[in-house]
């Protein structure tokens, strides 16, 4: 098997080097990853020329580093530098947790969308953020719920979240849906060196209640797999719009 990493925290992150080295385990891997952290990138792509470059991480793996987004990693790694078919993209493993509304901002989310949009199943590997992290665990973890989930097929895009391990052993592996209820979001206010006022954006508080999801197991404890789908289609929606009495300009 032959698999596609990448990530949004970055190609020398410490995260992405206990992932590969996990992943070898099974496959050849191939890393393709941005140059710079690029969290909260989404879905986006370069229209600017793309820099990229091979580079050395000593003793960990050889990869590609590129100027650009997640997604535009995945996407030159698919098209121009891997020398073989990619059968698996693996995107992670992610430095926080992507869980609830946050999967629709995520670098690591997008990248794994992406692997879907060209016909190669995908899996976003996250871990919920403690302070000092040691990858290593969280990425054994992570490796045995990929093992378990293979095969996969086509366009299928797995979301998998590691709980913090501090607290303990994850309590077992919840396949549940992501949530789509908002967070309680706050921003910080302050000033910058030069006394211009500035925000820095927090997650918040889920505000999830009396219903299982993704964010209330991970919470809990619990490892997390949600299956994802680009599809964005409101399908009730649409229905009811074929009945809508246009209203036009006369000709």
């Amino acid at each position: 098997m032959h698999i596609l990493l990448t990530n949004d925290d970055g190609i020398y992150t410490s995260s992405l080097a206990a992932m590969y080295k996990e992943l070898c385990r099974i496959a050849t891997v191939t890393v393709v990853a941005p140059a710079q952290a690029r969290s909260g990138a989404s879905h986006s792509i370069s229209l600017n020329p793309i820099t990229c470059a091979k580079v050395d991480i000593t003793g960990k793996f050889t990869g590609y580093s590129v100027e650009g987004s997640p997604v535009d990693c995945v996407k030159l790694g698919i098209l121009e530098l891997c020398e073989e078919p990619v059968d698996l993209v693996v995107s992670g493993i992610n430095y926080g947790a992507n869980a609830g509304i946050h999967v629709h901002y995520s670098g690591t989310v997008g990248a794994a969308m992406e692997g879907a949009f060209c016909g190669i199943p995908s899996i976003a590997v996250s871990a919920a953020f403690e302070k000092d992290m040691d990858f290593a665990q969280p990425c054994q973890y992570a490796m045995n719920i990929i093992e378990s989930l293979l095969p996969l097929k086509g366009t299928e895009v797995i979301n998998i979240n590691i709980p913090m391990l501090s607290k303990g052993k994850p309590k077992g592996v919840k396949v549940v849906p992501h949530t789509t209820n908002i967070y309680q979001e706050t921003y910080v206010k302050g000033l910058d060196e030069h006394g211009h006022t500035q925000y820095v954006y927090t997650s918040g508080r889920h505000t999830d209640k009396n219903i299982i999801t993704d964010v209330t197991e991970l919470i809990d404890g619990y490892i997390t797999v949600t299956a994802l789908h680009f599809n964005i289609n409101d399908v009730e929606k649409n229905k009811e719009l074929e009945k809508t009495k246009w209203l036009l300009p006369e000709a």
